[in-house]
């Protein structure tokens, strides 16, 4: 008799930004992973933080572009005057963000470990300059204030996005920022009383690791970035943050399923030789080998192991017995496409032995999603000659369990 036997593993992976809760000075960024049994091959996080900033108020622009936004904690943020045709871009609108790719390591209270990457990929937030608009430019309005034109045209190596907001005393907008871009900068034509931002937000993407090579569990880690003349987030000379560093916090949860299903009466397994025993019984024709395939149906996005127990082991392997002869039972296991073993092979037949060699790690490159693996139970032929010739008319039976354990 073979008994069989999975250990489940629940497992959450969440990037998190929270961001209304939040003081001042941090960020958290949220994103989760559980599989998805209606789209097995899409394998990723999904970013679940709420917005704030620009793709708060303009999720319907925001959403279908999967686009986050999040207000900069940087505090208050002074200005000063500003002078027209001024020859310094720091004495204007001067922008520059941390564009490019960046890594964080993030860890679970396990010991487990990743990476994800993250960019800052937009800027943006409320422009105020002290006064009317059209006063300031004796009626031309921000087309005419600008070198750059309206807000809406972002300034190079900035990129439009074709929101705009606001009045004539402040406008709200947003410009992408593509990676490794340096500065984006546009000149004053008249002369302002006062420019400043009265807050900031920011764009971001994330990379984050392949959910399925990592153990279940919450990561944490943190990305610290600097705000200032020269620093990640430099906003020019005439406008500078109370605050000149804030954390962005990410948690990243993740949730596998790994689950067993053996139908009902496969815990009992009877071998026979190969078209059963009427070959033998009607003509006389020894069987040479005694097996029996049981299918079992497997759920998993996880990596797990499989081991071996045995009633009465015999060697490396199991065995039956009649009481008073004893031979080795083989067991092996054949596991779905999707599915590899430590060095990356498909599992086809693969032996499963008492010390675990060769059984110690199956990886998904995709979720399974109940799909069928074999588990391969045999008596060997010379076994089978020494049942023939010792214990003939006698029953041979033994117990087997086999351990799917995701708890690696």
């Amino acid at each position: 008799m073979a008994f069989l036997r999975a250990r489940h593993w629940a497992c959450v992976l969440i990037l998190m930004w929270v961001s209304g809760a939040a003081q001042a000075g941090t960020a958290e960024v949220r994103a989760k992973f559980r599989p998805d049994p209606s789209n097995p091959m899409v394998n990723r996080f999904t970013n679940v933080t709420p917005s704030t900033g620009f793709c708060q108020h303009f999720a319907y622009y925001c959403d279908p572009r999967g686009w986050f936004s999040l207000n900069l904690p940087v505090g208050v943020i002074t200005g000063a005057p500003v002078a027209a045709n001024h020859d310094d871009p720091r004495q204007g609108v001067y922008l520059k963000i941390p564009s490019e790719w960046r890594t964080v390591s993030v860890n679970n209270d396990k010991g487990d470990t990743g990476e994800l990457e993250v960019r800052i990929s937009g800027i943006g937030g409320w422009a105020r300059h002290g006064g009317d608009v059209m006063q300031i430019t004796n009626g031309g309005g921000y087309e005419a204030l600008w070198s750059s034109g309206r807000w809406h045209k972002a300034p190079a190596p900035c990129l439009p996005t074709g929101v705009l907001n606001g009045t004539s005393y402040q406008v709200q907008w947003l410009w992408l920022v593509p990676e490794y871009a340096g500065a984006c900068v546009t000149q004053a034509l008249f002369n302002l009383p006062v420019f400043y931002y009265a807050s900031l937000y920011f764009t971001y993407e994330l990379r984050t690791p392949n959910p399925l090579s990592m153990p279940a569990g919450t990561y944490h880690g943190q990305m610290l970035y600097t705000v200032g003349p020269g620093m990640d987030f430099d906003f020019g000379d005439i406008t500078l943050a109370n605050d000149n560093t804030f954390l962005v916090n990410f948690e990243l949860d993740v949730d596998h399923i790994f689950k067993v299903e053996v139908p009902p009466g496969g815990n009992r397994v009877q071998l026979e030789p190969q078209g059963g025993w009427q070959a033998w019984l009607q003509n006389g024709r020894k069987p040479t080998r005694l097996y029996r395939d049981q299918t079992v149906n497997l759920w998993t996005s996880t990596h797990f192991k499989m081991t071996l127990e045995c009633g009465v082991p015999m060697g490396n392997t199991c065995s039956v017995s009649n009481g008073t002869h004893q031979v080795p039972l083989d067991l092996a296991v054949t596991l779905p496409a999707g599915l590899s073993d430590a060095a990356g092979r498909p599992v086809n037949h693969l032996p499963l032995r008492l010390d675990g060699s060769g059984s110690e790690r199956f990886q998904p490159n995709r979720y399974i999603d109940r799909k069928p693996s074999t588990l391969h139970f045999a008596v060997q032929a010379d076994a089978v000659a020494q049942m023939l010739e010792q214990g003939s008319g006698t029953t041979y039976s033994g117990t087997a369990t086999v351990v799917w354990d995701s708890e690696i």
